[in-house]
């Protein structure tokens, strides 16, 4: 069965009955029909904060067929509840632009999913469409500005960086002309589209505190310079607090439940390779409040997701992991390891051998942190006793946890031995979290540490246009913001073709675009954009629905 049909055959709990699950009442909560709610920022308590068990699940790097990371999160928390420990999964919210282009979905897979599984890959509590209203709405304001003959800041349109975004991937927004028609059609200008994943108000939103930062963070979003060079902001255009109004009910966290009927709380959305690639900060510390346990992911493998939630989101938000989960399938270690993609589940020895520096470098970086890594081998029906096997004893050899992970098939029950292990890590107190970089040192250093250390990266490379920018970036007195980097998911390095654990290679960076409202800076490397294309069989074309409301073929 697909993933849609096994979600259709769970009979779902009232999310009133979820909720008392985790002490809340009724009038608690803000309800969305019956299986959906919203959640108060009252909730966070953080002295509890404090005390919970905060678990981030990551992987190695990702390959076309997927590694199943949000699978294993729900499986993983599936199996602790199971085990008498109170947990919530806490997930970022899906994007029209994979669900439509190749994933098809984003609730994890076969019994180990979280509900209404529908509802939540399409438009769930319209959290995306706020923030895009509320990113467009600055957009507007500025060109608005730049026309007006009474109300003018001078700004100089040559000089405005902020792009407008939709959530859907369309490769023909990236480079647009505006403003073309006459003198009533505004100012001519180029600019361009991003998906909203990768907003700066998506940013702000998944690190603001309460609503007080995020108008805050709004207010400081850059724009670009008048004619006379003055810096122009958000808050200089009398925006903020509009942006906020819309942003009133996306800016509290969902609460929907896992197949188990355990609960979920859904939040943010920014992908790992453009953004931060990781939940909200309001919705993990809600999280935090509410359960012993915690178990979070971040976007694609530990170079990208996680080294961005350790070194901007937990430094933010002061919270850090007890341990980390990465996740590995028996199937993209072949792939780095030099197999073909149509060969995957034939027994291949030799590629997967060749395939583990992948995973001994992702290993490598969870250890820098000062963070215990476990991991999980996501088990695929082709995966064979030997291929298993071999992963085991390098796990064994290296002094790793390592668990086999059947949550695609059983659900929290097939996570029984990873959770166990989670467990032992947390009550050992083994980990002791540090972070990478200080965000006080100069950007090139900052830029520079994650490439080496992280990337493995032999060394960095500036393009004219991104010097330029960082001296922009020491003008505005910026530099002590940490560094987002954007950076293809498919490699350690910014190739994405150099697969497995490549060496000797340079980081290019781009350019650097500057997220003054979030707080952090992107540079941004090789060819990434951040706006996607979609592919030349789309999954759309497998999407439907009937007269009764029936839809089918969503992943």
């Amino acid at each position: 069965m697909s993933d849609l049909e096994i979600a259709k055959q769970i009979k779902l709990e009232h999310i009133s009955s979820v909720a008392k699950k985790l002490g809340l009442n009724g009038d608690t909560i803000e309800m969305y029909g019956k299986y959906k709610a919203k959640l108060p920022h009252s909730i966070i308590n953080e002295q509890k904060v404090k005390k919970c068990n905060l678990i981030l699940v990551s992987a190695i790097s990702p390959t076309p067929p997927g590694e199943g990371k949000t699978t294993m999160s729900i499986g993983l928390s599936e199996g602790l509840n199971r085990l008498k420990k109170q947990t919530t999964v806490v997930l970022r919210e899906p994007s029209l632009g994979p669900v439509f282009g190749i994933k098809g979905g984003a609730t994890g897979g076969g019994y180990s999913q979280v509900l209404p599984m529908e509802d939540i890959n399409l438009h769930f509590t319209g959290d995306f469409s706020a923030i895009e209203k509320s990113h467009n709405l600055l957009s507007a304001i500025i060109d608005n500005n730049i026309q007006s003959k009474t109300n003018s800041l001078g700004i100089d349109a040559r000089t405005v960086t902020w792009k407008r975004v939709m959530d859907m991937n369309d490769r023909s927004l990236r480079n647009i002309v505006i403003g073309l028609g006459g003198t009533t059609s505004g100012v001519p200008r180029q600019t361009g589209f991003n998906i909203t994943a990768a907003s700066e108000v998506m940013a702000i939103l998944c690190l603001a505190n309460d609503m007080e930062d995020l108008k805050t963070r709004l207010g400081n979003i850059f724009i670009g310079y008048t004619f006379s060079k003055e810096p122009i902001y958000a808050k200089d255009l009398k925006v903020e607090g509009a942006m906020a109004a819309l942003l009133k009910d996306a800016v509290k966290p969902n609460l929907v439940q896992t197949m188990e009927g355990n609960p979920a709380i859904i939040h943010g959305g920014p992908f790992a390779n453009i953004a931060q690639g990781t939940n909200s900060v309001i919705a993990t510390k809600m999280g935090m409040s509410l359960s012993d346990y915690v178990v979070t992911e971040a976007g694609f493998g530990a170079d990208l997701g996680a080294e961005k939630f350790l070194n901007i989101k937990c430094q933010s938000a002061g919270i850090a992991p007890k341990a980390v989960v990465l996740t590995v399938t028996i199937r993209a270690l072949k792939y780095h390891g030099g197999a073909d993609l149509k060969n995957l589940t034939e027994e291949n020895i030799e590629a997967l051998k060749n395939g583990l520096p992948n995973l001994e470098k992702h290993l490598e970086n969870v250890k820098q942190f000062g963070i215990t890594p476990i991991i999980s081998i996501n088990k695929f029906i082709s995966d064979t006793e030997l291929e298993i096997a071999v992963v085991k004893d390098y796990a064994k050899k290296n002094n790793i946890r390592v668990a086999l992970a059947e949550v695609w098939e059983k659900g929290g029950e097939g996570a029984l031995e990873l959770a166990q292990h989670v467990i032992d890590v947390v009550e050992s107190d083994s980990s002791n979290f540090k972070p990478l970089y200080d965000w006080n040192a100069d950007v090139k250093t900052k830029i520079e540490t994650v490439a080496t250390k992280i990337y493995g990266a032999s060394g960095v490379e500036y393009s004219n246009l991104a010097n330029r920018n960082l001296k922009t970036i020491a003008s505005l007195g910026l530099e002590n913001l940490p560094v987002c980097i954007a950076k293809t998911q498919k490699s350690l390095s910014d190739n994405p073709k150099l697969l497995g654990k490549p060496k000797g290679f340079v980081i290019n960076i781009r350019e650097i675009e500057i997220a003054a409202g979030a707080g952090f800076l992107i540079p941004i490397t090789g060819d990434m954009m951040r706006m996607p294309g979609l592919p030349a069989h789309p999954a759309s074309e497998n999407i439907n629905i009937d007269n009764d409301g029936n839809i089918s073929g969503l992943f």
